[in-house]
């Protein structure tokens, strides 16, 4: 598949996702939902890829949604896709909800480098990335009520969970934009850099993640991590712990890094995330909408 409206790059085992609308600051179209979603589907099947950084081109990350509907441009009846019927009851689901889902259920560690403005589905869409790096003159915002909307891309859930509810509830409620050190204050985002040595951060990151860690097992504690956010007591935890160490305590995955640390030389892990995933949560009840 060729993408129109972002680009895909790999580069020692790190996959760049760019936004590439630079002339319109990477508004959101839907067109870049579904790429968005491919290019996850893509990385996912990818072996070679152990983590992915998500930056925009030129001088925005993304300026939310494309306003060239004008006043129509949220009203869900213009669109048929995404539809689905849940509980007898038709939902038209926006996309930049199906593409956070997304990027909830990769198996590779997100990083989103957020180089310039990120405002309404621009910052939204990175709340469940893992990481989150911004450029020092960045600005951001949930502008959702001063649009007479309300916060998508399941944001009521991330959100709190990222900044907790007070800070969230305020930027929510007040609609306004707010600097790259407000973010980075309230643990938004995980470091400011120098517009020009943004994206060398993000990629020191990722490869400190892509040649030390094992693949399997970084997706697996991803999947333990932001599952558990929303488990009721520690005893979830601890069973699926307990079900992904005896997993991965017999894998040849285990036996390599043990010996690499023993024999003080880098571990080549051999496991490949594309033979599937141990399953470490038996009978979890699905999501409405998977």
């Amino acid at each position: 598949m060729e993408f129109e409206q972002i680009r895909y790059e790999v580069s020692d085992r790190v996959l760049t996702v760019t936004l590439d609308r630079p002339d319109r600051l990477n508004a959101w179209t839907q067109i870049m939902g579904r790429e968005l979603i491919e290019a996850f589907d893509r990385a996912d099947a990818d072996d070679d890829v152990h983590a992915i950084v998500v930056t925009g081109a030129g001088r925005g990350f993304c300026a939310g949604a494309d306003l060239a509907a004008g006043g129509d441009t949220f009203d869900s009846r213009r669109r048929e896709e995404f539809t689905e019927h849940a509980q007898g009851v038709e939902v038209r689901r926006d996309n930049g909800g199906v593409f956070t889902l997304r990027v909830f259920e990769s198996t590779k560690p997100v990083i989103a480098a957020i180089n310039g403005p990120a405002v309404g589905v621009g910052i939204t869409m990175t709340l469940p990335m893992d990481i989150r790096l911004a450029a020092e003159d960045a600005r951001m915002g949930f502008v959702f009520a001063r649009r007479g909307i309300v916060p998508e891309a399941c944001s009521s859930w991330f959100l709190p969970r990222v900044v907790g509810i007070g800070r969230a509830m305020e930027w929510v409620g007040t609609g306004r934009v707010f600097s790259a050190d407000e973010a980075l204050a309230a643990g938004l985002v995980r470091s400011l850099h120098p517009a020009e040595e943004l994206l060398d951060a993000a990629y020191e990151l990722a490869r400190e993640i892509a040649d030390n860690a094992a693949p399997v097992s970084v997706a697996l504690a991803r999947r333990l991590m932001w599952t558990m956010l929303g488990a009721e007591h520690p005893m979830a935890a601890h069973r699926a712990d307990s079900r992904a160490m005896a997993a991965r305590g017999q894998s040849d995955d285990a036996r390599e890094g043990i010996a690499a640390f023993l024999e003080k030389r880098p571990a080549h892990f051999p496991d490949r995330v594309s033979a599937g995933l141990p399953e470490i949560f038996p009978g979890q009840i699905e999501a409405t909408f998977g």
